[in-house]
């Protein structure tokens, strides 16, 4: 039968997606539900997949509407034939659903048998191997399936494979042998059957893997690799292991349940959409991530650990318990950030990690949070059509910040025994946010339904401010007040730094609507009150008068590194509302960059030079600024002795490079004609220089750079950025028009960068046109990409504009969308171009 989505079925209206309805009535009717699976694949990455799958389960509830098949293959995608309880029908694929009639199931055990051809989309199809990628509801892209995450099966896997080839899954290989199919001999691989899984976390991967066994305290753990250099993995392959190994062990002390999956094996891959992807028995990473060059820094260090032990926490938070509907994704994302930084953060005594948490999490955050754009951390999601959209920073960076709070009020001890009971009680099975909130409240925590309210269910941030009163320049009265704005005030604990002569104060308080901390402070000489002195504060902070104008004079000289940070990201903040001219903090930046020794600070403040120079300032028109801040970063070049440093602040200088001179110097660098004391440059950074030199004028360097690349992969991605750093309107214009070919977007990171690029400041005049293509396209790149590309897809894009014309593009653009536009995509478009928006605001044509 073939695939024909406009055949009806007149016994009931089929939706589009998966409605929460319909996924709690399947959830309701269906139990001890499994799968088998067989998919013959096919060397040749454009010829089709053929696949049988047999579903099996007990009907609970018969009812009397059709059980929905869920089924949306894209491309050669179809299905062949159904048998429902051995009796053959006339089936078809409406609305991306299978109808299965209700005469033809039965109280108790059925068996549906259905042939297709799969979608390629979540398969991932490259030239010498695949991997899927069913998160968050794309399974049913590939093969049908009930896509939900509260209906759990057992999965048996078979695969026919090209001789040659190697196949990774959940469960472990059972046998392999040789397999004639027509005139092609495969290796047919048949795995074990699963634990119970909901179908995102169903994986394999299969191609012409290396694979090497290395010990863990764990146990084996098998590394599945391709186009890796030996030597990289060779170094890192012991700290794999042993990284892994120590977050297994940490997470069964710490919620007392022993791994409740095998870890054995871990699949790395170049070009990874995810940083990593908690797949039970199979975890699929970054390769980079993982693979470190032997000068990593210590923070590259700290990463990989980080991503490591995040996987390895999910096997608890997440796959041992999973979330009953996508709204509550967030909360195996947050316990995984939580558990990670835990596990980790011991073995790295000698970083900051109030600071690099401070960084992590609160400037993603407030990104999003501050806009128009903003939404809670727990999102209603109607359809699982939308379940892409609710990843993002406030899922990912602002939960974290919450549950520091929850562990604050609760205890370290109570939280872990809470998250025991959590895990106890629904291993293996779905919870819901209210689940838990309920432990923590039998746990002490009185008040958390409406604190949770505030915090998890309510979009924004509240305005923090500071009422100073002196006498004789001593602190009379200080009181830190908390604006709800509309929203329910958020109860925090905050830490308050007051500087004087004498050094720093920490005033620790428990901020609702306001607190008078004028009996601890009374007497001092305030250089500055800072509210966010800890890194503890979430909110939009405001600064007094005297406060302001200390810090943006004196910041470099506060000794404290964390409380340099938090004042840093208050300037930022008030530069953004308006309070502190774009100015006046590219000059506190410009003279940071020389002085701070800290590597998180720094970066932090070089990162914030790309928009101060490009949007928020007009550099490219005052010759006099741009050779100001040109300067301060070659002689941050030339001052900071450490590789890590040096290396910031190269990126830096390359980045906002307009100078003649400038320019011409790191064409000398690239060519190896002039060289930096201390900073040997690796391949990455040559392509890096090969890009901003290509942007700014000089096509030759590309083709140079393409013949002295050896890394393949680095190669093709150069091949494939080039047209998007040309000199030629018309040759970026075809660039953008090409990613309107899904084909073209299947690396998705290299897609992020050709927009970053054609997006341009260098190019704003010409790519003010393209804007409008870039927003058309949005709700095709968010149905075909992976569930991080449509944000990333939009911060590129408008990130490197800043004139009105623009903004006006943006608003003319949502003004003309339907009422039926997607919510949250309108939502994505106010956050990524909140920062065009600002600009706009002091900006000439």
């Amino acid at each position: 039968m073939q695939y024909s989505p406009e055949v009806a079925v007149p016994a009931m209206h089929i939706p589009i997606g998966i409605p929460r309805a319909l996924a709690d009535d399947r959830a309701g009717r269906l139990t001890g539900l499994r799968y088998a699976l067989h998919l013959t694949i096919p060397r040749n990455r454009t010829a089709p997949v053929i696949g049988e799958a047999t579903l099996t389960f007990d009907l609970v509830i018969p009812g009397t509407d059709p059980l929905l098949l869920d089924f949306n293959p894209a491309g050669p995608g179809r299905l062949l034939s159904l048998t429902v309880n051995d009796v053959a029908v006339d089936a078809s694929v409406v609305s991306g659903h299978v109808a299965v009639d209700t005469s033809l199931l039965r109280a108790g055990r059925n068996r549906l048998v259905a042939s297709f051809v799969a979608g390629d989309g979540p398969l991932n199809r490259r030239e010498r191997y695949l991997y899927t990628i069913f998160v968050p509801a794309r399974a049913h892209e590939a093969v049908p399936c009930f896509d939900q995450p509260n209906l759990r099966a057992r999965w048996t896997l078979s695969l026919d494979i090209p001789a040659g080839w190697r196949a990774v899954a959940n469960s472990t290989e059972v046998c392999s042998h040789p397999h004639q199919s027509g005139s092609s001999t495969h290796t047919r691989v048949q795995f074990a059957e699963t634990a119970p899984l909901p179908p995102y976390l169903f994986a394999f991967a299969a191609g012409e893997f290396g694979v090497d066994t290395i010990q863990s305290s764990a146990g084996p753990l098998r590394v599945w690799h391709i186009d890796v250099d030996p030597a990289l993995l060779a170094a890192n392959r012991e700290a794999i292991a042993g990284e892994h190994g120590a977050a297994v062990d940490w997470m069964a002390r710490y919620t007392a349940i022993p791994p409740p999956f095998d870890i054995a094996d871990i699949v790395l891959l170049p070009a990874f959409q995810f940083g990593g992807m908690e797949h039970p028995g199979a975890i699929f990473y970054n390769a980079p991530l993982l693979l470190l060059p032997p000068a990593a820094t210590p923070q590259q260090l700290l990463s990989r650990a980080h991503l490591i032990a995040h996987e390895t926490a999910h096997l608890w938070f997440g796959d041992l318990v999973t979330m009953t509907w996508f709204d509550d994704v967030w909360m195996k994302e947050v316990f995984a950030n939580f558990m990670a930084a835990k596990i980790v953060n011991p073995s790295f005594a000698d970083l900051d990690h109030e600071l690099r948490f401070l960084y992590g999490h609160y400037p993603g955050a407030y990104d999003v949070d501050r806009t128009a754009g903003t939404h809670p951390i727990r999102q209603p999601i109607d359809n699982l059509l939308d379940a892409s959209t609710v990843y993002g920073a406030i899922i990912y960076l602002k939960s974290p910040i919450v549950m520091r709070q929850i562990e604050r009020r609760l205890g370290e001890d109570r939280l872990r025994d809470a998250l025991r009971e959590y895990l106890a009680t629904y291993a293996y099975a779905h919870a819901a946010w209210p689940d838990l909130v309920a432990i923590f409240e039998s746990a002490g925590f009185d008040d958390i339904r409406a604190w949770s309210r505030a915090w998890v269910e309510e979009a924004g941030r509240p305005a923090i401010g500071v009422d100073l009163r002196l006498v004789d320049d001593r602190v009379e009265t200080l009181t830190i007040r908390q604006d709800g704005r509309g929203r329910t005030r958020a109860a925090q604990q905050i830490e308050v730094a007051i500087g004087t002569p004498a050094g720093i104060a920490h005033v620790p308080a428990w901020l609702a609507s306001a607190v008078d901390l004028s009996a601890h402070v009374r007497g001092m000489t305030p250089h500055f009150v800072l509210p966010n002195g800890r890194g503890l504060a979430y909110g939009e902070c405001h600064l007094d008068p005297r406060s302001r104008t200390w810090l943006l004079n004196h910041l470099g000289e506060i000794p404290d590194a964390l409380t340099r940070g938090s004042a840093w990201l208050t300037l930022w903040d008030e530069m953004l509302i308006g309070t502190i001219p774009a100015g006046a903090l590219l000059h506190l930046a410009t003279s940071l960059v020389t002085r701070e020794d800290n590597d998180l600070n720094l970066q932090r403040v070089l990162t914030g030079l790309g928009p101060l120079v490009w949007i928020f300032t007009d550099t490219q028109s005052n010759d006099a600024v741009a050779t100001q801040v040109e300067r301060a970063l070659m002689l941050a070049l030339a001052r900071h002795s450490r590789p890590q440093l040096k290396a910031a602040a190269f990126s830096a200088l390359c980045s906002v490079a307009t100078r003649a001179g400038t320019i011409d110097w790191m064409r000398a660098v690239w060519s190896r004609d002039a060289a930096i004391d201390g900073l040997p440059l690796s391949e990455p950074d040559d392509i890096m220089l090969t890009l901003e030199l290509a942007a700014r004028g000089d096509e030759a360097v590309v083709a140079r750079q393409l013949a002295r690349t050896t890394d393949q992969d680095r190669a093709a991605a150069l091949r494939f950025l080039a047209p998007a750093v040309s000199a030629s309107p018309e040759v970026r214009t075809a660039f953008m028009a090409s990613l309107g070919d899904r084909e073209r977007r299947t690396r998705e990171p290299w897609v992020v960068d050709g927009m970053r690029w054609v997006h341009h400041p260098l190019h704003e005049r010409h790519s003010l046109e393209l804007i409008r293509r870039g927003l058309d396209l949005l709700e095709e790149v968010r149905r075909t990409g992976d569930i991080f590309l449509p944000k990333r897809w939009l911060d590129a894009m408008l990130g490197g504009h800043r004139r009105p014309e623009a903004a006006r593009a943006v608003r003319e653009f949502l003004d003309s969308r339907p009422p039926t536009y997607p919510v949250p995509l309108r939502r994505m478009i106010l956050a990524s171009a909140d920062q065009l928006f600002r600009a706009a605001r002091d900006v000439t044509p």
